[in-house]
């Protein structure tokens, strides 16, 4: 993986781990408490408590150069210098990357993080093959000589038994034959539509994630209660006018609640908040007098 952390920093482009955050991806990885590390490495856990902390920027370099051994990676990754975690000296030409590649990848157009991700999933090996066999042509003699099986099937019932170009039979044999392009475009979807699927789900509590339920969402779920509300005429009101700002009424503290109620007599949108026999029928009287107000 190219971006282990479960935290936060998600895959976001240019997104990158501070040095506490890596101290603690490491440990996380390997399943260790701060005890166990305090044994394993010779370092204090008060010390390696505090190495992790994302207000804590003393870190000694003796420290970084213990936890790098004992973690297999260079100083320069947990110093945040470099993202290579585990291969920090492999030589450029070991790659066999395009002079292309090699500028694509320095130019920062690209979430390298994402494209990481997608390359090491164990299922673009599998995207990989099925694009060679496309762009190779390598199934094409085997679709070629399938289809034209089937056209010439369908040429002889035709001549035959002249059925007409909606029978069954005939019909069967013209949409049997495989279209190449959209054939191959449907498996290449496939597979990287599960890639993508699995990444998006790795990602989902990352702080770069979207929100799964908007506010928009929210405020017209609000509205839809406020509608459905069988109180007093008043109170409904003032739960749909609330609800369409997107406040929740119940929400309200009883001081709120009573400088709502000041304004809304104000409205001639609303009825009179008195009746003949001089009651109230503001909202206040009406549920919200007995509520539990915060």
């Amino acid at each position: 993986m190219c971006y282990n952390s479960p935290r936060k920093g998600g895959i976001a482009m240019y997104a990158k781990l501070s040095t506490q955050e890596r101290l603690k991806d490491l440990r996380v990885e390997r399943h260790l408490t701060l005890e166990q590390l305090a044994e394993e490495t010779g370092l204090s856990k008060s010390a390696l408590g505090k190495y992790e902390s994302d207000d804590y920027k003393d870190i000694s370099p003796f420290a970084i150069a213990e936890l790098a051994k004992f973690y297999g990676v260079s100083t320069d990754y947990l110093m945040g210098l470099t993202e290579t975690k585990n291969h920090p000296n492999t030589a450029l030409h070991e790659l066999h990357l395009s002079d292309g590649m090699i500028d694509v990848l320095k130019s920062g157009q690209l979430n390298n993080r994402l494209l990481c991700e997608m390359v090491t999933h164990e299922g673009f090996q599998r995207f990989l093959v099925d694009a060679e066999i496309y762009v190779d042509r390598i199934a094409d003699m085997r679709v070629n000589d399938m289809n034209t099986m089937l056209a010439a099937a369908r040429e002889q019932v035709i001549q035959k038994y002249n059925p007409g170009e909606n029978d069954l039979y005939v019909r069967t044999l013209e949409v049997a034959q495989v279209k190449e392009d959209e054939y191959f475009s449907h498996i290449a979807a496939g597979d990287m539509g599960a890639i993508l699927k699995d990444i998006r789900e790795r990602h989902k509590k990352d702080t770069t994630t979207a929100d799964t339920d908007s506010p928009a969402a929210d405020a017209q779920k609000q509205l839809q209660q406020a509608m459905s509300y069988e109180g007093s005429e008043n109170e409904k009101k003032a739960r749909v006018f609330l609800a369409q700002l997107g406040i929740d009424y119940d929400g309200l503290t009883k001081e709120e609640f009573v400088t709502l109620i000041g304004i809304l007599k104000r409205s001639k949108l609303l009825k009179s908040p008195y009746n003949q026999r001089g009651r109230s029928n503001s909202p206040m009287t009406h549920g919200k007098g007995n509520r539990k107000h915060k």
